[in-house]
């Protein structure tokens, strides 16, 4: 049987690199594919952890900065929370990386939220008005709007 190449069926080689490493069949390991997909794996959960501070950044701004009536965003923070929080306590090596992805991740909530909102860039701060703690912290609200 022919093995399943990385490069032309990624589900097939994955298999039967995982039939391989259970069977201790090192010869037939692809250890530069593997390597590489593990590191991508510690990749994803960065990027995952930035991405959902993107949403929570957008939607605090928006409780923040929207005139009333606004919509109510307490779902889609509290959602975001919990997922930064499941991801940390999975991958705990990513909180020393929270403040740069929260640099990375503001600018991009910030032009969702002027987007959404339709107000003027100047409503919105250039730089997030809040440290990673208060960002993360579930009983925090943006004083302007206590409860969105």
């Amino acid at each position: 049987m022919t093995t399943p190449s990385y490069d032309t069926d990624f589900g097939a080689w994955a298999r039967a690199q995982a039939t391989a490493l259970r069977a201790k069949d090192w010869p037939a390991l692809d250890v530069a594919h593997l390597a590489e997909e593990i590191e991508s794996l510690g990749n994803e959960q960065a990027h995952a952890v930035e991405s959902h501070l993107i949403i929570l950044l957008q939607h605090l701004l928006k409780c923040a900065y929207q005139p009333p009536p606004r919509r109510g965003w307490l779902r889609s923070i509290d959602n975001a929370r919990d997922e930064i929080a499941l991801r940390l306590r999975r991958n705990p090596h990513l909180r020393p990386e929270l403040d740069s992805l929260l640099s990375l991740a503001y600018p991009r909530g910030r032009r969702r939220a002027i987007r959404e909102t339709g107000l003027p860039p100047a409503t919105f701060p250039e730089t997030c008005p809040w440290s990673v703690a208060q960002v993360l912290d579930e009983a925090f609200w943006p004083e302007e709007a206590p409860r969105c």
